[in-house]
């Protein structure tokens, strides 16, 4: 919806309102409807504005709340909050407008820091209290709003993307090896609180964050489900499990429609967008806008689904829009998506969702999105290969079905100065599935999967291409009460029919047969995925560039190794091992890392 930043001073001078608007200027792309910056003691905050829900000038921000004492910034969207003013209301409290935004004001008024577990939505925030100078910021339960910190003795700052703060200036840039480590063996996924860059942090998902006005901080964090059979579902058939994801399903996508502008929805013809259409006509929803991309044929390998995407548009009568992309573009695009990432992203569809947000912004301001599925619901390939796997073997197993490669290869990858000295990946995966409340190893895996792996890739994809066009990205899979349910579900009802099986049977009452039957895709892009000729000729030059020799991450041999066959190494994933290193060495030059 938006894009917040700010600053804390420690030091008893006043906040750098300079650098807070040139992260505000930097974010213009989220917030392309309005900006406004507000300081008060040791504390300036900035906000840029898309306008979603009260379109008036009343929902401007920074918002104030006089009598309450309090002023926020706040990213996302609360889809519950009309329920919640009606709350508050009845409470005693006054409201001058009708956004969200004031009833989180007003939220964090009646109940504190516990606010936080009334909200149903996508969000971060950061909120003021006048009379202590005391800071909250906070983070929704699954990540799906980013927040970003960077903090040195002095002060803090923080900003909805980590450019935002590189603009703000004094960052230190120098490259946190662990968080490489993991970049190496996660698929370019880097696990909150770290970033590839050791002075910019995130704050974690599900977590509330109290600064005080010396610089003493304290975290808690407000969720974390269960995942274990709970005795209310016991004796639960299939039929009964299906009934109960469609309805919690149900709810969450007629939560999202919660909005002062049209909604649409990102179709790719695949089953979990499939379901967001069916269960939206189901409701009544007339002229659906739906959206979908595909690409030019690469090396043998389709890149388009449309046969799917036009199927479910003609059997749900949606106002249909495609955009098939040819290889040519790939490599002009590729540019503009990197500088819209806040973090290095490896995942073909990166561009692919960056092309797409462009023609869509053109249309709707949100949409509602498929991305999380998998991971809440087990349909990806390597989740059979957990089950039944003794506890004490898990970590390992997760490791040869999961990790791009083992810690021993990076000693032939990266430059001695940026190798971790331990397996810092292997022991992130072992101790986060170590942690009590997961049953089974395939409980562990999937807990392990939606509430750092997703986070860190898909959503975060999602947001950042979305939003560089100012356009919201809404997740209905990511509903945090359809995950609860999730986690609880019998291990065999997820893995059963190839993956995803009590979701496959929910769409099977909804869907044609041909989408929900059909094989799994994974919105390839060829010219990506091929190094076809244009795309090739850029990692080239990236890779060969002096600020790349200069800086000295990778080992010459394995470059050249590299591009002397590019459609030739891949990683146990199967991603193309070129391109991750690539992308990275990409993102630093874009951002001007040096």
């Amino acid at each position: 919806m938006c894009g917040l930043s700010g600053e804390i001073r420690f030091d008893g001078k006043r906040p750098d309102t300079a650098a807070v608007m040139r992260m505000n200027d930097r974010m213009a792309a989220r917030g392309p409807d309005g900006d406004g910056t507000w300081t008060r003691g040791a504390v300036a905050l900035g906000h840029r504005r898309l306008k979603i829900i009260d379109l008036s000038d009343r929902g401007s921000q920074p918002m104030t709340d006089a009598q309450g004492g309090v002023t926020g910034v706040f990213n996302g969207c609360v889809y519950n909050y009309r329920e919640l003013r009606e709350t508050l209301r009845h409470k005693g409290h006054r409201f001058e407008s009708t956004s969200d935004t004031e009833v989180v004001l007003k939220a964090y008024q009646q109940w504190g820091t516990a606010c936080v577990e009334h909200f149903h939505g996508m969000f971060a925030f950061a909120l003021v209290e006048h009379r202590t100078g005391r800071v909250v910021l906070a983070r929704d339960r699954l990540g799906i709003k980013p927040l970003y910190v960077a903090a040195t003795a002095e002060r803090l700052r923080f900003a909805s993307t980590l450019p935002a703060l590189l603009a703000a200036g004094d960052v230190d840039t120098s490259l946190d090896p662990a968080a490489l480590h993991q970049y190496l063996s996660w698929h370019a996924t880097v696990a909150a609180p770290r970033t590839v860059l050791n002075g910019v942090r995130k704050l974690p998902p599900a977590t509330v964050r109290v600064v005080e006005p010396d610089g003493t901080q304290r975290d808690r964090r407000y969720w974390q489900p269960t995942y274990a059979r709970r005795p209310e579902h016991a004796g639960m058939s299939l039929d009964e499990w299906r009934d109960a994801v469609l309805d919690a399903l149900r709810t969450a996508v007629r939560r999202r429609m919660v909005s002062d502008v049209p909604v649409g929805v990102l179709l790719s013809g695949g089953l979990d967008s499939s379901l967001i259409v069916a269960l939206l006509a189901d409701e009544g929803q007339h002229d659906l806008k739906t959206f979908s991309v595909g690409f030019e044929a690469e090396g043998g390998e389709e890149g388009d689904e449309f046969a799917y995407s036009d199927l479910v548009a003609r059997e749900f009568r949606t106002d249909h829009r495609q955009l098939m992309v040819p290889s040519g573009r790939v490599s002009a695009a590729l540019d503009d998506a990197v500088a819209a990432m806040s973090e290095p992203m490896v995942s073909h569809d990166v561009v692919a969702f960056h092309l797409l947000a462009e023609q869509v912004s053109q249309e709707v301001k949100v949409v509602q999105s498929g991305q999380g599925a998998d991971e809440v619901f087990a349909g990806y390939r390597w989740y059979p290969e957990l089950a039944g796997v003794a506890r004490e073997d898990e970590p390992e197993q997760y490791a040869r079905t999961y990790f791009d490669r083992a810690h021993a290869d990076l000693a032939r990858i990266l430059r001695p100065h940026m190798l971790a000295a331990e397996d810092v990946s292997g022991r992130f995966v072992t101790e986060h599935m170590a942690v009590p409340g997961a049953e089974t190893a395939l409980d562990a895996a999937l807990r392990l999967d939606t509430h750092v792996m997703l986070v860190d890739d898909p959503v975060k994809r999602v947001d950042n291409m979305t939003m560089a066009w100012g356009l919201e990205a809404r997740v209905p899979f990511l509903d945090h009460e359809l995950v609860e349910l999730a986690a609880a579900c019998p291990p065999e009802w997820k893995l059963a029919d190839g993956g995803k099986g009590v979701l496959k049977e929910a769409g099977r009452k909804l869907l044609p047969r041909e989408v929900v039957d059909r094989p799994k895709g994974y919105f390839p892009v060829p010219a990506i995925r091929h190094m076809a000729g244009p795309v090739l000729e850029r990692v080239r030059t990236v890779m060969e560039a002096p600020e790349a020799k200069r800086r000295g991450l990778f080992r010459d041999s394995y470059v050249a190794e590299l591009l002397a066959a590019p459609d030739e190494h891949r990683t146990r994933r199967g991603a193309n091992a070129l391109w991750q290193v690539a992308l990275l060495e990409m993102w630093l030059q874009t951002h001007g890392i040096t």
